[in-house]
């Protein structure tokens, strides 16, 4: 009796499993695609799915930047055409720095000042990608110094690196801001993530938080997804990647920050 219920609950176990990589692999899926569509990271839409999947904040935190590079990487190079390289390298250094001050902060700072952070440099960010409308005056001053391209990548990426992010969903506002164009700033994106998420892969490996199934189902549905939305993308008019970039970031900003104070 006793070898027939281990039986059935070892049974129960594999089921459980296949159903959350099943999941993971939609997870991924959907992620993906918002990742090659907009130039995003994918981390503030999967790593909250990940959550409610029932997996635990840092293993959900390690399996989202684990996906990026990849999900990025097949983005990056559907959108190869329109990567500036010279302003990636100067995203690349500032951000890979804030990733890897960002995960080794994870949990010390509250949850609350964390989503109120991010939400107030989205809303910021946001605004900058419009600034050329706004106030047209003030943006033709900017000048995009790779001072300030690292410095501006440093910060979002400290702030989204305390929540397990790689700094994707800020970028291309931000990069707008620095003069590119969207589908620019899109590519540019995407080929920067690629290395910043891989610098705090490192510090969430050496912590064990990584669970390798469903980071493997998640990977590959967010490689297939991000294929998808980059072939997307490339087609669809740049004023309609403008808006639908503004609508998606602001509401991910308004849910985490409602998630967290709730």
């Amino acid at each position: 009796m006793y070898l027939y219920l281990c039986v059935i609950a070892q049974n129960c176990e594999n089921m459980v499993e296949d159903f959350l990589s099943i999941l993971c692999f939609f997870i991924g899926l959907f992620a993906g695609f918002m990742s090659g569509m907009f130039g995003i990271g994918g981390g503030s839409i999967r790593t909250p799915l990940l959550l409610l999947a029932g997996i635990s904040p840092l293993n959900a935190f390690a399996i989202n930047l684990l996906v990026i590079p990849f999900s990025s990487l097949v983005g990056a190079i559907t959108h190869r055409r329109n990567i500036d390289v010279k302003v990636g390298v100067y995203v690349i250094l500032g951000g890979c720095l804030g990733s890897f001050t960002g995960a080794l902060l994870v949990g010390i700072v509250s949850k609350t000042v964390l989503a109120m952070l991010f939400l107030l440099s989205s809303i910021i960010t946001i605004t900058g990608m419009y600034l050329y409308k706004i106030a047209p005056k003030t943006y033709e001053k900017i000048k995009p110094t790779p001072l300030l391209i690292s410095f501006g990548a440093f910060i979002l990426n400290l702030i989204t690196g305390m929540r397990g992010g790689s700094g994707g969903s800020l970028f291309p506002p931000f990069l707008r801001i620095m003069k590119l164009n969207v589908r620019k700033a899109i590519a540019t994106s995407l080929f920067a993530t690629i290395f910043t998420a891989t610098v705090a892969i490192l510090i969430y490996w050496s912590r064990g938080n990584i669970e390798w199934v469903p980071a493997l189902s998640t990977i590959i549905g967010s490689m297939i997804g991000a294929r998808i939305g980059s072939k997307i993308s490339l087609k669809t008019k740049p004023t309609w990647l403008e808006l639908s970039l503004t609508t998606l970031i602001l509401a991910l900003a308004l849910i985490a920050t409602i998630k967290i104070i709730i």
